[in-house]
């Protein structure tokens, strides 16, 4: 330790001089040339264009000085500064507001200080009208006191409400009046960074207004905090994470666990993708309540400032901020594929050339541009230009690019994104520590797009990934998609017939179906243009619509009767739909709220609530209107008018919701011009499902579609049996009867754990047939195979049929003719459909089982 202490303090000369700069007067300091203020930009703080990372350190509290000022004298903190300085601490969190002096010492010494602005937390405090208003002007006084200051790296407008006080408040009220200290920091300095520092036990805290995150978290096993780092990202979402406390007891755990827990804890935070860290504490010299506090040690330096062994190993950690110089990274190819992208991709080529990455190769598909992408390519160095002379569609140029890849790793980027300087690093991280076949990140919008860009940012439709855990992904977006070169070879590459969407999530299908997983970073993010015209953006929408009729074509058993994705994962981005549903989201606090870990759940959405987001509900408001017009011959038909109504109003009352919980990036925010921005994103809102619906449609992805056998068969209750002279088990039975269905085009399923029946065949949406199973053990491996077989009708299309058969009869009771022949003939439509569903599904089980029969030589006893 006493060497330690020799190699890294200062000399007593040096000390001297810093006890001379800052004397009693408290300042006799030569100010530096002002740094730029600092800036969030996706996942990470940028000072100047360039990425900081924060390698910091907690200072206090402390003992007031003789100046009654609680931090240590100043020529005690100038000393300070000047070791963390020389270890490779670049920032420093204070809890209280610091006077003028300390920043300046911070400054001199290159140090960014986290000030903290404290208020009385711990108790009620929003009790009083009075005590709200009093704890707002501290505040401000607090940023006034520190505003434009060079060394100012951030305000926290608090730090751990407890709990049981956000329990006793409710979240939301909590939520509330630190959006209200945010926004009294940003009046008094507008350009400050401003976060708010929670804990585990308050995780579900919903605070989208911070300009970052920030956690204190101490977890002292690597897999738990690995996991709940990638739990927190998400949670941060597109915005930085800062661990602002972590550490180690010295006194319980000693000095050699505290530094090797401090190593793993640092190179874990930096290697998840976080924008940096706090160590908890420079000293062991701790005070709080009034008292010294002497039963924890958690400083890198001991009471009287001689350095643990924790210092030097968090100094080597900084070192290697994010990773390790000494990790061997793989080769990998950079594949961009172009058609007719000259007015981004320049901006994709430069980013990449800038990439802070040591092996790596950039390959640009031009896929029969029209507008000079070949000739922009030709001008950037190291680049593998390929050619195709027509265009042949995104899945054929990203095979183009795979197979010229020399890399283990193959990463595709859109030519309408530019990648984040670590974004290779990140994607080959997380490679390293598991084995993905693939990994995503995610793609944000770039600030300055305009405002339409910006509101097509937030509406639904958008390139999100889909997570099924907090580290496993369903699906990631293929702007932003790495591979294992070998992987992707095997499966064979992109399916051609995807030509602009599509492809990434079948590709994701595909890898997974042979049993392997594809990992999500949050820190390897690209930059993606969203589209900046309401025209391009429903070209796009439709475009998607009729991806979805492709994949729903390969995968059928991915989609439900009504011919929609159910995902396992959660998605993640913006633009989501939020749904208008009573179901309300419920907080896991644990027994009398004391769970460390406390965090938010929500129930999946009930029925209605989930119709009401399909594009197919347009259908329905579209019936309701033909059913409403009938009023002109049948006045009944007018109870149609107020339906009609209340379905029109579902889908814009959802815009609007949603689109209220929109986060812009356009700097003009006067209310008129956030006014255009919500109402242009409430209108996205309104059409992206219309323009979906169109490209559904106009591709054959209909609610009224049909699967399997087109001959007929009498949908009867029936039993029938085969009889085996070989043994098979009933999981291989079922199995070989369920592939003989899906052979034939039919969508089969499986029963569930309280289903009475094994297997279900569906070929349209209103019927289907299920069959149960039971086998007849006969000795010396023998089996009498016994199905009975059964046909299913939807129940709401029984209802709707009810509905259409009483208003057929009371229309022909009233004498309406026109309205009761047309409500007949959609009666006898709707009876048909069922008929035909139910009839086609019974063909293609009755035609499975002749053939299963058949191959396996087995008797078919009636």
């Amino acid at each position: 330790m006493e060497s330690i202490g020799v190699r890294h303090s200062l000399s007593d000369q040096e000390l001297n001089d810093e006890r001379l700069e800052a004397g009693s007067d408290r300042l006799i300091l030569e100010p530096k040339s002002p740094i730029p203020r600092l800036a969030v930009k996706g996942k990470f703080l940028f000072c100047d264009g360039q990425k900081l990372y924060i390698k910091g350190i907690t200072y206090g509290t402390f003992c007031p000085n003789s100046q009654q000022e609680q931090f240590p004298e100043p020529e005690i903190v100038a000393h300070d500064f000047a070791q963390m300085a020389s270890q490779g601490i670049n920032s420093v969190r204070v809890y209280t507001v610091p006077p003028k002096w300390l920043l300046d010492l911070a400054h001199r010494h290159d140090l960014w200080i986290m000030v903290g602005l404290p208020w009385e937390q711990h108790i009620a405090f929003l009790d009083a009208p009075q005590r709200i208003a009093d704890i707002e002007q501290r505040v401000r006084l607090g940023v006034r006191a520190c505003s434009k200051h060079p060394a100012l790296l951030c305000f926290a407008i608090g730090n751990e409400i407890p709990a049981s006080m956000v329990r006793w408040y409710g979240r939301h009220r909590v939520e509330a009046f630190l959006k209200r200290l945010y926004w009294a920091v940003k009046a008094e300095d507008p350009d400050s960074l401003v976060t708010y520092v929670n804990y585990p036990s308050t995780e579900y805290l919903h605070t989208p207004f911070v300009d970052f995150y920030c956690f204190n978290v101490y977890l002292e096993l690597q897999d738990r905090l690995d996991a709940y780092l990638a739990r927190l990202q998400n949670l941060a979402q597109d915005k930085p994470l800062v661990m602002a406390e972590i550490g180690l007891d010295s006194q319980k755990n000693g000095e050699v666990k505290q530094a090797e827990t401090l190593a793993w804890q640092i190179r874990s935070i930096f290697g998840s993708g976080c924008a940096g860290c706090f160590v908890f504490a420079w000293t062991d010299k701790w005070y709080r309540g009034g008292f010294e506090i002497e039963d924890w040690d958690f400083g890198l330096t001991d009471r009287s400032r001689q350095p643990k062994l924790a210092l030097q190993t968090v100094r080597r950690a900084f070192e290697e901020t994010p990773f390790s110089a000494s990790i061997e990274w793989p080769k990998i190819s950079v594949a961009v594929c172009s058609y007719n992208g000259s007015s981004t991709i320049r901006d994709t080529l430069s980013a990449l050339q800038n990439l802070d990455y040591p092996n790596f190769e950039t390959v640009v598909v031009d896929d029969g541009s029209t507008n000079g992408v070949a000739q922009i390519a030709q001008q950037y160095k190291g680049v593998h230009l390929i050619v195709h002379r027509q265009n042949e569609g995104l899945s054929v140029a990203r095979n183009t690019a795979l197979n010229a890849a020399s890399g283990d790793i193959i990463a595709y980027i859109d030519d309408d994104a530019y990648p984040d300087p670590h974004w290779l690093t990140y994607l080959a991280a997380a490679f390293l520590q598991a084995d993905w076949a693939g990994v995503g990140g995610p793609n944000l919008p770039p600030p300055g797009d305009g405002l339409i860009a910006d509101c097509v940012a937030n509406a639904p439709g958008g390139p999100v990934h889909v997570l099924v855990s907090d580290q496993e992904a369903e699906h990631i977006p293929g702007c932003n998609m790495a591979f294992r070169v070998n992987r992707l070879k095997e499966v064979g590459g992109f399916d051609p017939r995807f030509r602009s969407a599509g492809d990434d999530v079948d590709i994701c299908w595909r890898l997974q179906n042979r049993g392997w997983k594809i990992g999500f970073s949050a820190a390897a993010v690209v930059w993606h243009h969203r589209r900046n015209c309401v025209k391009t953006y429903w070209k796009q929408q439709k475009g998607y619509g009729k991806a979805e009729a492709l994949l729903e074509e390969k995968w059928p058993k991915k989609y439900n009767a009504v011919g929609h994705l159910s995902w396992a994962g959660r998605l993640y981005g913006k633009g989501l739909v939020r749904v208008l549903s009573f179901q309300k989201q419920r907080v896991y606090f644990g027994s009398r709220g004391s769970a460390p870990f406390q965090s938010i759940y929500q129930a999946a959405p009930d029925l209605f609530s989930s119709l009401s987001t399909m594009p197919e509900w347009y259908l329905l408001t579209l019936l309701l209107a033909g059913l409403s017009t009938l009023g002109y011959f049948w006045p009944y038909a007018l109870w149609a008018i107020p339906l009609l109504m209340a379905a029109s109003a579902v889908p814009v009352l959802q815009a609007i919701w949603s689109a209220s919980h929109a986060e812009f990036t356009t700097l003009n925010r006067s209310r008129l011009n956030r006014l255009k921005l919500y109402s242009l994103t409430t209108l996205l809102y309104c059409i992206q499902p219309l323009a979906r619906l169109w490209g559904r449609l106009d591709n054959g992805l209909t609610p009224w579609r049909r699967r399997g056998k087109t001959s007929l068969k009498w949908p009867r209750c029936q039993s029938r049996a085969l009889w085996s002279e070989e043994w098979y088990s009933s999981e291989d039975w079922l199995s070989d009867f369920y592939q003989g269905f899906s052979r034939h085009g039919a969508i089969a399923s499986h029963g569930g754990d309280f289903d009475p029946w094994d297997l279900e065949i569906r070929s349209g949406l209103t019927g289907s047939i299920r069959i149960l199973m039971v086998i007849e053990e006969h000795g010396n491996g023998k089996q009498l195979v016994r199905l009975r077989s059964w046909p299913k009708i939807a129940p709401t299309a029984v209802g709707i049929l009810i509905i259409m058969i009483l208003l057929t009869a009371a229309a022909a009771r009233d004498e309406s003719i026109f309205a009761a022949f047309v409500l007949g003939c959609a009666t006898f439509a709707g009876g048909a459909t069922i008929a035909w569903d139910c009839s086609t599904a019974a063909s293609t089980y009755l035609q499975s089982v002749n053939q299963l029969a058949s191959s396996r030589n087995c008797e078919l006893v009636q």
